[in-house]
């Protein structure tokens, strides 16, 4: 899950109107608006489906993850304990959370009895549910359970820990659902809260290939997918670097599919097949850095730079999809759904209001999507599918967490849930009943769309062994694909396991061929064999799998057959180039070796050029340096990053080359990307390093070159910087460098200088770091001097907004009654907008709000919350206080944004705190500036237009044009041009009801003309 907050777009300017009207007799009320069949009433399916309610609050609430039983009965893990530390206003269940059984008894299609198969505080918010025969696998970070109920009678004789030591406790990013292959393994994730894995007894797991599963980037980093045996044993790390992998899905070729979640408000979302060792970029491969990180060859849009796609290294994605939650997966098998949802991914987007799936199309050796919506909701945004599970009869099955957000630790409302189910108009829920004990009832089962059932029938086909050959080999010689591999997986469990794997092998269908691979791969049977007899097959997904197949073989003809893949690469297909890069991990340099004698001096043909990029061996080190003598800009960005990846210290050799040799930006990128701890310093290099200083001086390469060299003679260059570009990454990283170096009596002079605007700059520089405890110690000497001005005081109170670290210092401040009163505002501010609703509500105990027009301290935003004012009388006060800035509906002042339809924007508590502290985030756009013209006078406004010659600056309704050459300074303000004594015009009455009308300005259509 991600959190899904609506942030304080208003903050320089509130208010918004509308026209309102008395509500009518048939209207809902507000709380209506949230009953199940008016929810119900808001969703729109895809054609050819229609949604029904299954079940509903108060049978459950805040459902996490569902799974379906052979029955077709929904197992329902709940939250409503989620997060409670971080939600002081909601309800406890002392007893725990549950896990419940939902059964529609009379075929009827809704639930009518329910029953709790566990409750205990241990399984509180539990992300992952998985039905395995009698064994019933729960997911809750920091554990795995697995409960045996082996005389089905909905009560579990024991509960054992399955797994252990994942780290997040209750932590969104933790451990998700485990599923079951068509292997006969388990598949399953944790997103990058995650950390570890223990075995039950308390032991790191230690995977097949001999690797600690710990994410510290030996080798493994971040959210991992893995695979185990039925018992937990045999644990192989499959891939990593994901941020939140919330599910993993395994279609009948035994094919990976995933969702990943971005860091929020990234727009950087995605869809992931899983190729099997893949590094997926989340994090810097080498050195753990974030995606925001500065790099060479940096991509150009965010939401490429969140997954480091430029990298050699790694792998590509299927399909970006843009902001959200990307939550519940799984791959449809039936088919009851329409055509077009046979064998395609379903997910649940809880960010988006929408379940969606992904028809897949091959891309060279890997696959792109695209997007069709199966159920979305039309205006509810409470709608938030967070998990999708297939029924037995082939329906769809949506859990609803509903709520006003998503994720992310908090939580709106604990005391609904709704499950959907998705099937054709008209469709009954009839779950016809297999019989186990015949060898065409388990292939029945094993061909059924639900999880449970096709575990039931593997595992009966698996037991029934050789008898269930003929039944098996009918299926293998059908012409249904995905249900040949079904029952190619069992087939080669027999004896006669070879003449299929023959067969599969030669088969036209490219798949088949893959799940063959992996089948040999999984048997460790003729591996190498198999992969030279597939190394020039047609497919390039097929020889995607014969690279990966030879990972880790360190013998010549393993690199022969690497040889003759690459031979096949045709410059262009980066997942193919990735399976290559892969394939040749731990033995890149045997593999490169022989390769390169191969295309001997064909090496820099363009496909060629794309190998050694991508090579991680020690005797590409010289090749990709030739390359960047020989390439243009772009091209020299590409190869220098590649090098970043190279350990060998060949590396600092061709880099002292290239400072002497090269020319321009080729020699700043060669001393950017040495190592100076491993550098001797020569008179050349060091020449080359001063010339380099002196052309950037005054850019992010000069602090760059400064902090990696440690030329701490140059501090004094790095503040001035930090002081002239506060706001930028220039002076951000000045700053930066500076706190590392310890230069504190440097800052502080600055923080103290008597030159205009100086103190003012340095704060601002500061504010990105004040999650340090230097940075923290700087400002707050500043905000606690009572001989400062008071404006830089507020301004320094407003830094301690953001990380927790500068918030619960504040805090403490605020309980020894240290802070001053002019600046209970200021501070009010900081601890309204954070995010930890407890800081907030701990917070008003200590500090005065700003007062009404009565003169008497405004209660705490809580209280106010509780109360409930006049709409009627809101848009009076509104026409009366804010109309003079903003315009609603073509009416009003252009001066403000206009923000017609707030309600739909912001919670009441976001207008409350939008009101009283304005000062705290100031929209795009809409930052005021002071200019001083030349005669000494000032103006202050908002910036509407500027020429090359003139500045237009509007303040409310009033616009004046000012000529460039009469303008001696320009300043940005800190604060915002919205009064920040707005309420003191208000009695605290008036205050409510104008919160009350602006919350109802949610859509035209639900607003009455006459109100």
């Amino acid at each position: 899950m991600r959190t899904v907050q609506i942030t304080t777009l208003l903050l320089a300017f509130l208010f918004v109107a509308g026209s309102c009207s008395k509500k009518s007799s048939d209207e809902t009320t507000a709380a209506d608006e949230h009953d199940p069949q008016q929810s119900l009433a808001d969703l729109k399916a895809a054609q050819g489906l229609e949604v029904k309610l299954f079940a509903s609050e108060p049978m459950f609430s805040n459902p996490t993850n569902i799974a379906i039983d052979e029955r077709g009965r929904v197992w329902v893990c709940e939250a409503f304990n989620y997060r409670n530390q971080y939600n002081p206003k909601n309800p406890v269940k002392a007893e725990g959370d549950r896990i419940m059984i939902l059964e529609d008894t009379d075929g009827d299609g809704q639930a009518d009895k329910s029953k709790v198969f566990y409750q205990g505080t241990d399984v509180n918010a539990a992300l992952g549910i998985s039905l395995v025969g009698d064994r019933i696998i729960v997911s809750c970070s920091p554990n795995v359970f697995v409960f045996t109920d082996a005389d089905h009678d909905d009560v579990p004789e024991k509960k054992e820990v399955f797994f252990q030591g994942i780290q997040g406790l209750q932590h969104d990013h933790g451990m998700h659902t485990f599923v079951f292959g068509p292997d006969g393994k388990l598949y399953f994730n944790f997103g990058n809260e995650g950390k570890s894995l223990l075995t039950a007894a308390g032991d790191t797991v230690v995977d097949v290939n001999g690797k600690k599963v710990i994410a510290n980037g030996k080798p493994f980093r971040e959210g991992m997918v893995m695979r185990a045996d039925l018992d937990g044993s045999h644990v192989e790390v499959l891939a990593s670097n994901f941020r939140n992998n919330f599910e993993v899905a395994v279609d009948p070729y035994g094919t990976m599919w995933q969702s990943d979640n971005d860091d929020d408000g990234n727009k950087g979302t995605r869809i992931n097949y899983v190729m099997e060792y893949g590094n997926y970029g989340f994090k810097d491969e080498v050195t753990g850095a974030s995606w925001s990180s500065r790099r060479t060859n940096l991509e150009r849009e965010i939401p490429l730079r969140h997954w480091h796609l430029n990298d050699p290294g790694v792998v590509p994605n299927v399909l970006q999809t843009g902001a959200g939650s990307p939550s519940g997966i799984t791959v449809y098998e039936g088919t009851l759904l329409p055509k077009e949802f046979y064998g395609q991914m379903i997910h649940a987007e809880p960010g988006n209001n929408v379940v969606r799936s992904y028809p897949v199309e091959n891309d060279g050796a890997g696959y792109k999507a695209t997007i069709v919506k199966i159920l979305e909701a039309q205006k509810d945004q409470w709608f938030r599918p967070i998990d999708v599970a297939v029924a037995p009869d082939g329906s769809l099955f949506v859990a609803d967490w509903y709520d006003p957000g998503v994720g992310g630790h908090q939580v709106g409302d604990v005391n609904r849930g709704r499950i959907y189910r998705v099937a054709p108009p008209k469709t009954a829920y009839k779950v016809e009943k297999i019989d186990l004990s015949t060898i065409d009832g388990a292939i029945a089962a094993l061909q059924n769309p639900n999880q449970a059932w096709r575990f039931l029938g593997w595992t009966a086909l698996a037991k029934q062994g050789v008898a269930a050959e003929a039944a098996l080999k009918k299926v293998w010689q059908s012409e249904n694909p995905r249900h040949r591999a079904q029952a190619l997986w069992l087939l080669t469990k027999l004896p006669t396991a070879g003449l299929y794997l023959d067969e599969a092998l030669k088969d036209k269908d490219a798949n088949i061929r893959i799940t063959a691979i992996r089948i040999v791969r999984l048997l460790n049977k003729d591996v190498l064999a198999t992969a030279s007899r597939m190394a020039k097959d047609e497919s390039p997904q097929v020889r995607r799998e014969v690279a990966i197949a030879i990972r880790g073989m360190n013998s010549p003809e393993a690199a022969g057959v690497w040889t003759t893949l690459a031979d096949q690469y045709d410059g262009k297909d980066r997942w193919y180039l990735e399976a290559l890069g892969i394939s040749a991990t731990g033995n890149w340099d045997l593999y490169f070796n022989i390769w390169k004698a191969h295309v001997g001096a064909d090496w820099k043909k363009s496909s060629n050029r794309d190998i050694v990029w991508r090579s991680r061996s020690k005797y590409a080190i010289p090749m990709v340096a030739e390359l960047i003598k020989e390439s243009d800009d772009k091209d020299m960005l590409r190869y220098y990053r590649a090098l970043d990846f190279q350990t060998d210290p060949s590396k600092q050799v061709v880099l002292t080359q290239l400072v002497q040799q090269a020319k321009g930006d080729k020699v700043l990128y060669a001393l950017k990307h040495m190592d100076p701890s491993k550098l001797k310093m020569t008179p050349a290099i060091k020449s080359a390093l001063d010339k380099v200083l002196t052309e950037e001086k005054g850019k992010i390469e000069f602090v760059e070159l400064v902090t990696s060299f440690k030329l701490q003679d140059r501090s004094g260059e790095l503040m001035s910087m930090a002081l002239q570009y506060p706001d930028s990454l220039t002076g951000r990283e000045a700053m930066r460098t500076l706190l590392a170096w310890d230069k504190t009596s440097l800052i502080q002079q600055a923080l103290n200088s008597k030159t205009t605007g100086e103190p003012q700059a340095a704060i601002r520089a500061l504010r990105p770091h004040m999650y340090n405890p230097k940075a923290i110690a700087l400002v707050e000497s500043v905000m606690m001097d009572s001989t400062r001005d008071i404006e830089l005081r507020k301004v320094s109170v407003k830094n301690f907004g953001g990380p927790w670290q500068a918030e619960d210092r504040l805090l403490l401040l605020a309980k020894e009654g240290k802070i001053h009163a002019s600046l209970h505002t200021a501070a009010g501010g900081v601890f309204q907008s954070a995010w930890r609703a407890k800081l907030r509500d701990e917070a008003a105990a200590y500090l005065t709000l700003p007062g009404s027009k009565s003169g008497s301290p405004l209660p705490p935003i809580s209280a106010m919350l509780d109360k409930k004012g006049d709409p009627i009388k809101g848009k009076e006060v509104f026409a009366t206080l804010c109309s003079n800035c903003h315009r609603v509906n073509g009416e009003g002042t252009n001066f403000g944004p206009d923000l017609s339809g707030i309600g739909d924007k912001l919670s009441r508590e976001a207008l409350y705190t939008s009101i009283l502290f304005p000062d705290q985030g100031i929209s795009f756009g809409y930052e005021g500036y002071k200019l001083v013209l030349s005669d000494g006078s000032t103006a202050v406004g908002r910036i509407v237009s500027e020429t090359g010659d003139k500045v237009d600056l509007q303040y409310m309704a009033n616009q004046q044009t000012v000529q460039k050459s009469n303008i001696s300074t320009r300043t940005k303000l800190d604060s915002s041009l919205m009064p920040s004594n707005l309420q003191s015009s208000m009695s605290e009455e008036e205050l409510v009801n104008l919160v009350q009308y602006l919350s109802l300005l949610k859509d035209e259509a639900k607003i009455s003309a006459n109100y």
